[in-house]
């Protein structure tokens, strides 16, 4: 049996093992063939070498974000428990502080983590409007609401302006329940969970209030001349060449505009057609607008996400080869 003893110098230990020891006994439910005791600023561990290894490896994990953020809920410091070393590095732990996007309520960084991702943050900084496409699970719409996020909050502009349009994906509207707002909400859910993520629930709820932040169907930018703004136009495959025309033309003074969209996933009613292909073709040529195509490899989903887009991509090249053949 091996002994060591770890110290928490540099960290709150009342912050480390949480309010009654609720953290420090998550540490022990997960190394259950470990000893672990704690003593003022130190933790013991007695055991078998290997465990003992792995228990310090996430430990030290734990240190080092603390000492970049401070705080650690207990969600986070379970899941840099039962991560693996690389998902841990990556989620929680930034190997460079300059690219943090965002600092979220808990302490959890928000940054651009795949290199299309970064690409996005660089081609926002450099240009006014920028088209971000790519399949679900790249992170298309996370990181265009980091970056307005970033933009508030450095006051690069005064207000940010969340849009979708309100397409039924083989469902019906009216059979839902609610007024006009309740059944609308749902299709606007991903842009609020985004949100949630980046900014503490009192203030974003006086940004809210205040109309700092509003999120809305597409339907109701008609008219409006968006100015200080940082837009964002997502699931824009759902959207006609007229009401994406009407979006871009919205766009004022000192304001900027992300559109995101997925062309293999398009809700629209068979007799329509999406707006998105064309905005991208006609716009590519023009500065101050820039494109950026995400794919596969910047999935940030579950594991498997990445392999059902490749086996739906394959399948479609299949669909469209046989069609030429018939």
């Amino acid at each position: 049996m091996t002994e060591t003893i770890i110290n928490l110098d540099t960290v709150n230990p009342i912050e480390f093992f949480g309010v009654n020891n609720s953290k420090f006994d998550i540490l022990k439910k997960k190394f259950p063939l470990l000893k672990i005791l704690s003593r003022g600023t130190q933790i013991k561990l007695s055991g078998a070498p290997e465990q003992i290894d792995l228990a310090k490896e996430k430990i030290g994990l734990i240190i080092q974000y603390m000492e970049r953020n401070g705080h650690l809920s207990e969600n986070y410091f379970e899941q840099i428990l039962g991560g693996d070393d690389a998902e841990v590095i990556d989620n929680f732990v930034d190997k460079n502080p300059n690219e943090v996007l965002v600092f979220g309520p808990n302490g959890k960084t928000v940054r651009a983590r795949t290199a299309n991702q970064k690409k996005m943050v660089q081609a926002a900084d450099k240009n006014d409007i920028l088209f971000a496409i790519g399949p679900a699970g790249t992170g298309k719409t996370y990181t265009a609401v980091a970056l307005a996020v970033r933009a508030l909050k450095n006051k690069v502009v005064k207000k940010i302006i969340l849009t979708r349009p309100a397409v039924e994906a083989g469902e019906s509207l009216g059979f839902l329940p609610g007024d006009l707002k309740e059944k609308i909400d749902p299709y606007l859910r991903p842009l609020y969970d985004a949100l949630d993520d980046m900014i503490p629930a009192d203030k974003l709820g006086y940004y809210m209030s205040t109309r700092t932040i509003e999120i809305a169907p597409l339907a109701y930018m008609r008219g409006r001349t968006l100015d200080n703004a940082f837009i964002i136009l997502d699931e824009s495959q759902n959207a006609n060449d007229l009401q994406i025309k009407m979006f871009l033309t919205r766009i004022g003074s000192n304001a900027k505009a992300i559109i995101t969209g997925d062309p293999t996933q398009v809700d629209l009613p068979r007799n329509q057609r999406s707006g998105l292909e064309k905005a991208v073709r006609i716009l590519k040529n023009i500065e101050g607008i820039a494109h950026i195509e995400l794919d596969e490899e910047d999935v940030v989903r579950h594991k498997l996400v990445k392999s059902i887009i490749k086996a739906y991509d394959k399948e479609r090249e299949n669909e469209t080869e046989n069609s030429y053949h018939r």
